[in-house]
């Protein structure tokens, strides 16, 4: 039974891989936007325990940003993309509004998980589909305790939705007048801060807990960890190329109507 169980996990998560990494080269996003809702249907048709099935999604989520996130912002940096500035000011606010969500991670309930994601998810998409170029909060990005306030808001948002803070970083750059491409060669630092202490945490988090399928540590599932990262590169091009066939603006509304389902779907579970 134990050998069946594994092999049906493993099939489960190469099938989330490829959905994920098609995902991603669509709407050229790699993080827990698209992992989380892709884990969260599978981890439920191999029967995974719906107190847990969400906080499964984001801790794992989480540990596959880890190496991605590095190769990211490593790149990034090579090319001189990267503010150092912003990254040197969330070096400490990113990283303690990840732990403070590792806090309420353990102790809140899987239903209120999703309502968290499902709300960020609708205001994304949003955004998304019916963003203007004069949608702007000023010309320079805010400094000293507003700053950091915003740190602790991405860490601590980011880490309960398990996704890298791409989507909230570049938000919150953009809507200041950066260009997108600084936003998102950023973003992968703060991708950094956040997965890295928030996949521990998550660990941390669901050490104890029952109801986890097998090899998870915590809220970590290593099979899913294994398989979705060299799948994901494999997928991810041929979404690229669907990608490529469709204007900038197609993109944003699609995967804006992508998290609109998302959240939809997350909040009816719980109603």
């Amino acid at each position: 039974m134990a050998f069946m169980d594994i092999a049906w996990l493993i099939a489960a998560m190469a099938g989330a891989g490829v959905v994920a990494g098609l995902l991603a080269g669509v709407f050229g996003i790699g993080g827990g936007a698209v992992l989380v809702p892709v884990f969260f249907q599978v981890f439920g048709i191999i029967g995974v325990d719906d107190a847990v099935r969400m906080h499964l999604s984001v801790g794992t989520s989480l540990a596959i940003i880890v190496p991605t996130s590095i190769r990211s912002f490593l790149s990034h940096r090579a090319r001189g993309a990267v503010d150092l500035e912003i990254l040197r000011s969330f070096v400490f606010a990113v990283p303690a509004g990840v732990l403070i969500a590792a806090l309420v991670f353990a102790s809140i309930s899987s239903g209120g998980l999703r309502l968290i994601f499902g709300a960020i998810a609708f205001l994304i998409g949003i955004k998304l589909v019916f963003d203007r170029p004069e949608w702007r909060l000023g010309d320079t990005l805010p400094v000293g305790p507003v700053r950091w306030f915003v740190g602790v808001l991405i860490g601590f948002l980011s880490t309960l939705m398990g996704i890298g803070g791409g989507v909230l970083n570049n938000t919150f750059m953009t809507l200041f007048g950066r260009p997108i491409h600084q936003a998102v060669a950023t973003s992968s630092g703060v991708g950094v801060l956040i997965s890295i202490p928030g996949f521990l945490g998550a660990i941390w988090a669901g050490w104890d807990k029952t109801g986890l399928p097998i090899f998870s540590t915590g809220y970590v599932n290593w099979i899913a960890v294994a398989l979705i990262i060299p799948i994901t590169l494999l997928v991810t091009p041929f979404g690229v190329r669907i990608a490529h066939g469709l204007e900038k603006r197609q993109l944003e509304i699609a995967f804006g109507i992508f998290m609109f389902v998302v959240a939809t779907r997350f909040i009816m579970s719980v109603l």
